[in-house]
């Protein structure tokens, strides 16, 4: 009997180091393949804290990529017994800092996607939490028995492994920043229809609220519903209207896809029922944007005026910063307006361009794959 309970022992704490490196393999590997991606979400939660952290979204991507390598790290040695000591110390270091981190971020909620798995696996704050809390019992559970896991290989071995680990995690993401990543989990895929996605069925549900009004009499402020308000009581004066979202209705893959000319005329229907090929430059901030990158942009946009296609140079920036950079770039193609959160979505690359035809993505390229 005690023999089995050791060997089911055994078996629990080898379940429990996989499915801690498991966790922390899929959590890495998502996010260095998709470093700009990763540092958007940095720079969200950098931006929501303010002060000091606002003055660091300038370091995001590094950081984002030596995150992503960290966890890659620290799974892969799990999973392979490598260095399992000072491996489970770092992880141990890593979710303290993680796991309170969390917690705020779930109860504050300052950003609704915590991005803890990219765009592969999107869950909520405190779901987030609770992934951590789970993971942190996985991980005393390792560091109480650590001495009962046995190494697969040798010292110096275990060196090597740490080492191409860490390599394998930072040239995933060079690799995915200098071009795209590797498997798109944004919405704007290749052969995808926008048009299609942005469709939304003549019974699809609605988004559903509580609607509540706050009135004063005397001094004392009450809060009535649409039901019970004072409509006919001139005693009562109305002070506010509070709205609460109850349940969330159906929203299409593709909701906030919009292009507007200088006049800001909406032009997006135009530009997806195009039945020839049409170039999107996407360009989110022309202050960020590849110089080079625009240079090469050029000569598709000049091949496009001889083919006969549309060409688009898609941005958010403001019509200032626009003709700046035209001047300091001597472009020609014009330039139209999207919403940048938009464009980051759309592909992972300043500049980058989209091919379509007839709404449908033919091909995405980073600027420096340009043909």
């Amino acid at each position: 009997m005690n023999k089995s309970l050791q060997v089911a022992g055994s078996v629990s704490l080898e379940i429990s180091r996989i499915v801690f490196g498991a966790v922390f393999v899929f959590s890495g590997f998502v996010k260095a393949i998709d470093p700009l991606g990763f540092s958007y979400k940095i720079e969200d939660y950098l931006r929501t804290f303010g002060g000091f952290f606002e003055s660091l979204a300038d370091y995001a991507l590094p950081v984002a990529i030596a995150l992503s390598a960290l966890e890659l790290l620290i799974g892969l040695n799990m999973i392979l017994k490598v260095h399992l000591n000072s491996t489970s110390i770092i992880a141990l270091l890593f979710m303290m800092v993680m796991t309170p981190l969390t917690l705020y971020i779930a109860v504050k909620n300052p950003v609704t996607d915590c991005g803890c798995f990219g765009d592969a696996l999107i869950i909520s704050n405190w779901a987030t939490f609770g992934k951590n809390i789970v993971l942190f019992g996985l991980l005393i559970l390792i560091l109480i028995y650590k001495i009962k896991f046995k190494p697969y290989w040798s010292s110096k071995i275990q060196i090597l492994s740490a080492l191409v680990f860490i390599l394998i995690g930072i040239s995933l993401s060079v690799s995915s920043f200098m071009h795209l990543p590797m498997k798109d989990f944004l919405p704007y895929k290749v052969g995808l229809n926008i048009t299609k996605a942005m469709e939304i069925p003549d019974n699809a549900t609605k988004d559903q609220y509580q609607t509540t009004f706050i009135y004063e009499r005397e001094g004392e402020q009450r809060e009535f519903t649409l039901e019970n308000y004072p409509k006919n009581d001139s005693t009562w004066i109305f002070v506010d209207q509070k709205s609460k979202l109850l349940k969330k209705g159906f929203m299409p893959l593709i909701h906030d896809f919009s292009i507007v000319n200088e006049k800001f005329d909406d032009i997006t229907q135009e530009v997806l029922a195009f039945p020839g090929k049409t170039y999107l430059l996407i360009m989110y901030d022309v202050d960020d944007a590849s110089t080079k990158g625009a240079e090469k942009a050029e000569i598709i946009y000049q091949k496009a005026l001889k083919n006969g296609d549309k060409f688009y140079a898609l941005t958010g920036s403001s019509d200032t910063e626009v003709q700046k950079f035209v001047d300091k770039t001597g472009v020609t193609y014009p330039f139209w307006k999207t919403d940048p959160t938009t464009l980051k979505t759309m592909i992972r690359a300043n500049p980058g361009i989209v091919l379509l035809q007839q709404g449908t993505i033919l091909k995405k390229m980073n600027w420096r794959d340009f043909e």
